[in-house]
């Protein structure tokens, strides 16, 4: 049986409401969007009718998924229920369903398939740089340039990172 694991941006387009297949989600993912009043009651009718289930995924996952988000250089960018929605799809497999380029960069990385949503989702997979715009050198895990105080840029290197 197909199943998908939904982060939060497919909660905020409507695709668990509109599928008629079973799903599973993180307790930090629905911490995240059960604030959605005008769908709060067809939140708890997905919960009631077992087509959403809420399922931590095991700490040895979240661990697999957070390292390999520092390898690509999508650490920065993701929140812990990013995380934990990739390290259920890692958990269990199916489709992880999101717009969202990081986790999906993550995920592909992961060898985990992912259906994007809204977009066309990514098409090159990799690992971030980033860079000074004005010194032209290159950091990890910063967002400012120590040299000269510039933001952060980054790009994308493609390629598997791992």
């Amino acid at each position: 049986m197909a199943f998908s694991v939904y982060d939060a941006s497919a909660f905020y387009a409507g695709v668990p409401f509109a599928v008629p297949d079973e799903g599973y989600t993180t307790s930090l993912v629905f911490d995240e969007i059960k604030h959605i009043k005008k769908n709060h009651g067809a939140l708890d009718t997905l919960i009631e009718t077992n087509r959403i289930r809420i399922l931590d995924p095991e700490q040895q996952n979240i661990n697999i998924v957070t390292e390999a988000s520092k390898k690509t250089g999508d650490f920065q960018k993701l929140s812990a229920p990013d995380i934990s929605a990739v390290a259920l799809c890692y958990q269990l497999g199916g489709n992880l369903v999101t717009d969202d380029f990081s986790v999906s960069n993550v995920a592909k990385n992961l060898n985990l398939h992912v259906q994007p949503i809204m977009t066309k989702g990514i098409r090159d997979v990799g690992s971030w740089i980033y860079y000074c715009p004005a010194c032209a050198k290159e950091f990890s895990k910063i967002t400012e340039c120590p040299i000269c105080g510039s933001r952060l840029n980054r790009k994308l290197l493609k390629g598997k990172s791992f």
